[in-house]
């Protein structure tokens, strides 16, 4: 089945330009316990491609881990967010981790159509602040003063920071990710189907 939901410039595509490892050692063995964090069975392939650079991994898995699974944003707000960010990168793999992950943290399949289309189609302002600060970090780097004034009205200075530093990560995220061209994960290829598959009918 075609994905139904596409940007408009289509999922980047990419060769694979980088081969991920197929390093078993103990140590690489451990990162399991995260993966069963994020509800996975196996550990994910872009973990594996991250790993190649180890000693970056763990740097980054620690900072990592402090946004997601372990950050201060609610669940439903930190992956509306990660899957705007997705979208806008053209990145399937990140999509389409995050619309199971999303799904988890009480997003509906409504919600992730909403998430491609932007921040009109939400009804909840908080939820569409989210959407355009995602889209104005994007394309321009920072805030715009009054997003940044409203997004005051629903979130502490620490909160904001979170929000921006989630965006900005995300982002440099699906660069890798594109760059090597990562196929998604066979797992979440199959829920991404069904996904789809409820979507069109």
């Amino acid at each position: 089945m075609k994905d139904v939901l596409v940007p408009e410039k289509g999922w980047m595509k990419a060769s694979q330009n980088i081969k991920i490892t197929s390093d078993q050692s103990l140590l690489f063995r451990t990162i399991g316990k995260t993966a069963k964090l994020l509800g996975r069975d196996e550990v994910p392939d872009v973990f594996k491609l991250l790993f190649i650079h180890k000693r970056l991994f763990w740097a980054w898995l620690y900072f990592a881990s402090r946004l997601m699974p372990y950050g201060k944003l609610p669940g439903r707000e930190r992956e509306i967010i990660i899957l705007r960010v997705a979208w806008l990168s053209r990145c399937r793999y990140e999509w389409g981790q995050h619309v199971e992950i999303g799904l988890r943290n009480g997003l509906t399949d409504i919600d992730i159509v909403h998430v491609s289309e932007g921040a009109d189609a939400f009804n909840d302002e908080k939820e569409q602040l989210l959407i355009k600060a995602c889209d104005e970090i994007f394309a321009e780097h920072t805030l715009e003063d009054s997003t940044l004034q409203k997004l005051k009205t629903f979130y502490s200075d620490k909160l904001l920071i979170e929000i921006t530093m989630l965006t900005g990560h995300y982002q440099m995220l699906a660069g890798v990710i594109n760059t090597s061209g990562l196929a998604l994960d066979a797992s979440a290829e199959d829920f991404l189907q069904e996904f789809n598959g409820r979507i069109s009918k």
